[in-house]
């Protein structure tokens, strides 16, 4: 995924509010959307370098969005949550995800479980569907290790159950960490941070649902989900 435009550099000065970052860069002091509702670990300090896109729509409220962060140096962090899906589906399309190989559609937020919408279904005549959701996964520790979640989601530990019913129900099912950095060398669940989802994962797992997490290469021109990583459970 290339961004269709020069990213506009900058140092953080305060995210709050949880949507809304204060950026200082060479033009003086923007308002940027954050696109990301999670606690942004180790990815939100003052002072961090980043990158912000500037929005399509000259009439939206606010002109930036912010897209990069450099969260040790060297390292660039993706936390726009909303690019997750196209840069898995990207991946799928490309053969990058060997486990998906094969399925002739992908299609978009389609309706399931009990009131929510599955990130991507992977559809091809004479097999089973297949049910993916996408988590973006931000916040790592010493020694390359990605955690997920980065604060408590309710809503996550919801999704893995309705993974787990589609499976029952004869479909696959399958969860994608999406790393968008490139240190990370493998996932882990963040029981510290949320017991409750560290607990339903493995439970999905042994319920047959598949888990896998792709590593990206990112930079201000673009971010690509390159490697396969091992999602291990302590």
């Amino acid at each position: 995924m290339q961004f269709p435009s020069p990213l506009q550099p900058g140092r953080l000065l305060r995210r709050y509010k949880r949507f809304l970052a204060d950026v200082d860069t060479p033009g003086g002091i923007l308002t940027a959307h954050c696109p990301n509702t999670g606690s942004m670990m180790g990815c939100a300090e003052p002072g961090m370098g980043v990158w912000l896109s500037a929005a399509a729509s000259p009439a939206r409220k606010l002109a930036w969005t912010w897209e990069l962060v450099e969260a040790l140096p060297g390292v660039l962090v993706g936390l726009h949550t909303g690019r997750s899906n196209a840069l898995v589906q990207e991946a799928i399309e490309a053969g990058r995800l060997e486990a998906l190989a094969g399925y002739a559609r992908i299609r978009r937020e389609v309706k399931y479980g009990t009131d929510s919408r599955i990130d991507l279904l992977l559809e091809a005549d004479g097999r089973p569907p297949c049910y993916v959701e996408v988590k973006n996964v931000t916040a790592a520790v010493a020694d390359g290790i990605g955690h997920f979640p980065d604060a408590v989601t309710a809503r996550g530990t919801k999704h893995l159950r309705e993974l787990a019913g589609m499976v029952a129900a004869g479909h696959r099912a399958m969860l994608v960490f999406c790393v968008q950095r490139e240190d990370v060398r493998e996932v882990r669940p963040a029981d510290q941070i949320d017991p409750v989802y560290g607990r339903a994962l493995r439970e999905a797992m042994a319920a047959g649902v598949e888990v896998v997490a792709l590593g990206a290469a990112v930079s201000p021109t673009g971010i690509e989900l390159q490697r396969t990583l091992p999602v291990r459970l302590p």
